[in-house]
């Protein structure tokens, strides 16, 4: 077996599901995936896509190719927004029924946390002290030891059965309904057809899609009907503009309780591998070794 760090093996390689890991994976999924493109006055180019619920000051200092040099905001543009978000009993996902969390002193109530097993792995420093106890300790008659003969690491051909495993668990997933709404402003009627296309034809006739983030899977429906509120109408002053809402929803979980959680996110339980009671051999008068020449069971 190869000799890992203790260090190296406490990594684990994601972090749990937030609910700001389900805005990052909807928000990538628009800007991202889809990678919408429109014709413009420089070209054919990128449509920006901004989440709507930034901070002004973040978007003014780091958004400026979105505003010329009056302030004016550029288009065409895609804005994204979380509207509401709910927790539906009926959307539980493959983990239906409740599963408490473990806890780590049954009887003081001290909880450590960890409610579904997700990884297993061995333990090899515990499982090489099992293995090199059996090798060092002398079976068979005391006056002619066959195996082990008293030395560590002896290779033997029988089945190693002491193996100690980590169990690594996690909280129980708690799923969530997540509302999404999608803006696309456009100052002319051929860049709205060429961004809204893509969208309504990527995901076919059944409005599913699988949105990634932080290796954690979601999934997104489009929704079938979508508002157009245009402004070219208007005999106003104002700039006419078109604008059309999408709206998405995500069938999203949520592990832990993020920066308030007071268990740890990932707990590490070792395997119980022997169990051994004490025995009085005076009250229950077992047969001395020394004078039978065999050792006890």
């Amino acid at each position: 077996m190869t000799k890992v760090d203790d260090e190296e093996r406490t990594i684990i390689p994601f972090e749990p599901s937030t609910i700001e890991t389900i805005d990052l994976a909807t928000y990538k999924w628009v800007d991202e995936v889809m990678n919408v493109f429109a014709s413009s006055n420089d070209g054919f180019k990128k449509v920006p896509c901004i989440w709507i619920a930034g901070e002004r000051a973040y978007q003014i200092k780091n958004n400026k190719d979105l505003r010329d040099d009056s302030g004016v905001i550029i288009y065409p543009l895609i804005t994204v927004g979380r509207d509401s978000m709910s927790k539906t009993p009926g959307d539980k996902g493959m983990f239906y029924g409740q599963i408490d969390p473990k806890s780590a002193d049954p009887v003081n109530g001290h909880f450590k946390g960890g409610s579904i097993e997700i990884a297993r792995r061995i333990k090899q420093d515990k499982t090489q002290n099992f293995l090199n106890a059996d090798s060092a300790r002398l079976s068979g008659p005391i006056n002619n030891p066959t195996i082990g003969h008293g030395q560590p690491n002896f290779p033997s051909k029988k089945k190693n059965k002491k193996v100690v495993y980590e169990l690594i668990s996690a909280p129980m997933p708690t799923s969530v309904t997540v509302n999404y709404s999608m803006t696309i402003t456009t100052e002319y009627q051929q860049q709205m057809n060429e961004i809204m296309q893509p969208f309504i034809t990527k995901t076919g006739n059944i409005n599913y899609q699988v949105i990634k983030d932080e290796k954690h899977q979601y999934e997104l429906f489009v929704q079938p009907d979508f508002s157009q509120n245009n402004s070219f109408d208007d005999l106003a002053e104002e700039v006419r503009v078109y604008r059309t809402v999408f709206n998405f929803k995500v069938l999203g979980y949520l592990v832990g309780a993020d920066s308030n959680q007071e268990t740890p996110k990932i707990v590490i339980r070792e395997s119980a591998v022997k169990v051994a009671t004490p025995r009085e051999r005076t009250v229950f008068e077992d047969e001395l070794p020394w004078r039978t020449g065999k050792l006890p069971r």
